[in-house]
C-alpha cells in the first residue's frame, strides 16, 4: 500500500482492532507484585478526552502472538504495504544483544493512554505510559507501572514529569516504588508538585524528594546522561502550566521522547536541532513518540493534544529526508501512549504498520546505539 495513502485512509483491520481475537501482550518477568493504584496530592482526572477512568493494575502479561506480515489494501489495490517485519528481515537490532556503557536503554514500563484500565475485551492490557531509562532515569511514572520494574530494581537517581495529568504523575507511587533523591517537573508548576509531594510523603510517612523545575531549553545532567526539557504541544486544567517532552542524551546518542504532544512544536525542533530550517542542527539517534489517535482517527477531537500513527509516520519521513534522524540500520520509531479504542492489538500493530514505525510494549527494551 502506498505509505502516503496509508497515512490517510490507514488499516481497517487496526481501527476496528477492538473486535479483533484475544491477543495478549508481552510483560517482562518482574519480582514486585502488582498493587492496587492511588492517587498522589493534589491530582485530578483531565477533564479533556473522552471518559478517562483512574487506571487499576491487572494480571500479568504474556508474550505478543503475531500476525500475517502483509494485509490487504482498503483501497482495493493488489498492492500490500511495507511492514516493520519486511524492512528488517533480521529482526530489530534495537532489541537484540545487551546494551553496552554508551548505549541508552529505554525500559518500556508502561505504554498505553489515559483509557486503559486493567486487561481489556481482548485480554490485552497497557499500563500507563512510562520509560525507565538506564535503570536509574524514570520518565513519567505511575502506580500502575510498578510491577514493571525490574527484578531487583531499588531506587532511580532522578524521575522527570512530562506534565501534571493522573496517567503520567502520582507522587505517592514515586515514594512508595522509586525513592529518587530529586523530581523533575516544568517550572511553571513546580510550587504545586512541591506541595502535592509534600502532602504524599505525609500521608505515607516517608520522605520526599527534592522538587526541582525545569524551563525550556534547560538541561539536567545525571550521571552520562542529559536530559533536556522540550515544549510539547499539550495542555492540563492548569492553563498556566506548560507542558513537556524530554531529549535524552549520553555521548552520541540523542533520544527525543515525544509524550504527550500534538506533533512536534517548531521551538522544540529548534531546541533539540531537528527543524532542517536551522543549518546548524544536530540530528537525534532515536525516536520515541506518542500515537494516542491510532489510524484513521486523524480528524478525532484529541488532535489539539495528540499524534496519530499518521502525524508520527509524516514526523519520521521528514526527519529521515532531511538527515535529522540517523538511526543505525534496523532501528525502528517507537510508538507509545497508545489509546486502548484507537488501536488494535499488538499483533494487527506487529503486522500492518509501515517502516519504520514499532509499537512498543510494556516490558519492552530498546538498545539505543550508535553505528
Amino acid at each position: 500500500m502506498d505509505r502516503r495513502k496509508f497515512i490517510r485512509t490507514g488499516t481497517a483491520a487496526v481501527a476496528a482492532g477492538t473486535l479483533a481475537a484475544p491477543s495478549l501482550l508481552m510483560a517482562a518477568t518482574t519480582g514486585s507484585s502488582q498493587t492496587k493504584p492511588t492517587t498522589g496530592g493534589s491530582q485530578t482526572q483531565p477533564t479533556t478526552g473522552g471518559s478517562q477512568t483512574q487506571p487499576t493494575t491487572g494480571s500479568s502479561q504474556t508474550q505478543p502472538t503475531t500476525g500475517s506480515s502483509q494485509t490487504k489494501s482498503t483501497t482495493g489495490s493488489s498492492q500490500t504495504k511495507p511492514t516493520t517485519k519486511e524492512a528488517f528481515p533480521s529482526g530489530f537490532s534495537s532489541e537484540t544483544g545487551k546494551a553496552g556503557k554508551e548505549d541508552l536503554l529505554f525500559r518500556f514500563l508502561g505504554t498505553g493512554a489515559a483509557d486503559w484500565n486493567g486487561l481489556d475485551e481482548r485480554g490485552e492490557q497497557r499500563r500507563l505510559s512510562s520509560v525507565l531509562v538506564d535503570g536509574r532515569i524514570l520518565l513519567d511514572f505511575t502506580q500502575s507501572d510498578a510491577d514493571m520494574l525490574p527484578k531487583g530494581f531499588r531506587k532511580a537517581d532522578a524521575v522527570f514529569y512530562t506534565h501534571s495529568h493522573y496517567d503520567h504523575y502520582d507522587p505517592k507511587a514515586e515514594l512508595e516504588h522509586i525513592h529518587a533523591k530529586v523530581v523533575y517537573v516544568g517550572e511553571t508548576w513546580l510550587e504545586r508538585a512541591r506541595e502535592d509531594f509534600r502532602k504524599a510523603s505525609e500521608q505515607l510517612g516517608k520522605p520526599a524528594p527534592e522538587v526541582r523545575g525545569l524551563s525550556v531549553g534547560q538541561s539536567a545532567v545525571v550521571g552520562e546522561i542529559t536530559v533536556t526539557a522540550l515544549p510539547a504541544n499539550h495542555a492540563t486544567g492548569d492553563d498556566n502550566e506548560l507542558t513537556l517532552m524530554f531529549l535524552v542524551e549520553k555521548g552520541p546518542v540523542r533520544v527525543l521522547y515525544a509524550t504527550d504532544t500534538g506533533g512536534i512544536p517548531a521551538r522544540a525542533a529548534r531546541i533539540a536541532g531537528i527543524d532542517a530550517h536551522i543549518p546548524e542542527g544536530r540530528p537525534i539517534t532515536g525516536l520515541v513518540m506518542e500515537a494516542t489517535m491510532g489510524i484513521d482517527f486523524d480528524e478525532d477531537f484529541r488532535i489539539f493534544t495528540h499524534s496519530s500513527v499518521g502525524t508520527v509516520l509524516r514526523t519520521s519521513d521528514v526527519l529521515l529526508s532531511t538527515g535529522r534522524l540517523k538511526a543505525p540500520k534496523g532501528q525502528p520509531v517507537y510508538l507509545t501512549h497508545m489509546a486502548r479504542t484507537l488501536h488494535g492489538s499488538q499483533a494487527e500493530l506487529d503486522a500492518q504498520l509501515p517502516s519504520p514505525l514499532r509499537a512498543a510494549f510494556d516490558g519492552l527494551e530498546a538498545i539505543f546505539r550508535i553505528d
